[in-house]
């Protein structure tokens, strides 16, 4: 379902560009994409030179993405409780996987994603935007989903110890829910 979904999305496209680039220019460490189901921007990291490996909660999206992307690694495991060293990263991808973490544990996950990043390390954060300062519920057919204010959920990112690098919003495409896309890229400071 996923597999070719980058073909249709120039803006997500040329900011996985830039967060590759910054990342291989801080040489800091892999990527860890969090939340990577079947793997597809894992692969597409891994195209793009990146040192990359997957983590998802679900063990069918594991297997999943270990079928299509035998070369790369997979592993099962929490975004919330990373089975990862201090400063073991040099980037983080979390692509509209924490739209199913309850607005009050987003702060505890955003403090674990500052722990395994390097000093200089970049996350790249994908989202649906909504207006309201305060996140809003929605069914996503999967689970109890949340829409983010860019604005709140960058304040949550600063609260964690993240500094601002860019951010993207975008109208959806006629074939998408009616809901905005929305992608942070932060930094962890080199002196933090």
């Amino acid at each position: 379902m996923f597999t070719n979904a980058l073909e249709t999305l120039p803006l997500e496209r040329a900011m996985l560009g830039a967060f590759a680039e910054l990342v291989q220019a801080q040489d800091a460490g892999p990527v860890a994409d969090l939340g990577c189901g079947p793997g597809h921007l894992t692969a597409h990291l891994n195209e793009l030179g990146q040192n990359t490996f997957g983590i998802d909660l679900s063990s069918e999206m594991i297997a999943l993405a270990r079928q299509a992307h035998p070369e790369l690694r997979f592993d099962e495991g929490s975004m919330a409780a990373l089975d990862l060293p201090d400063g073991a990263l040099g980037g983080i991808l979390a692509f509209y996987s924490v739209i199913h973490t309850p607005p009050r544990q987003l702060p505890a996950v955003f403090t674990e994603f500052h722990r395994v990043l390097a000093p200089g390390g970049y996350l790249l954060l994908g989202f649906f935007a909504g207006d309201d300062p305060l996140p809003q519920e929605f069914d996503h057919k999967v689970a109890l989903a949340y829409r983010w204010s860019p604005d709140s959920l960058a304040d949550l990112l600063r609260e964690a110890g993240f500094v601002d690098v860019a951010r993207l919003v975008r109208e959806p495409h006629e074939n998408e829910r009616q809901f905005q896309g929305a992608q942070l890229l932060v930094r962890k400071p080199q002196a933090s």
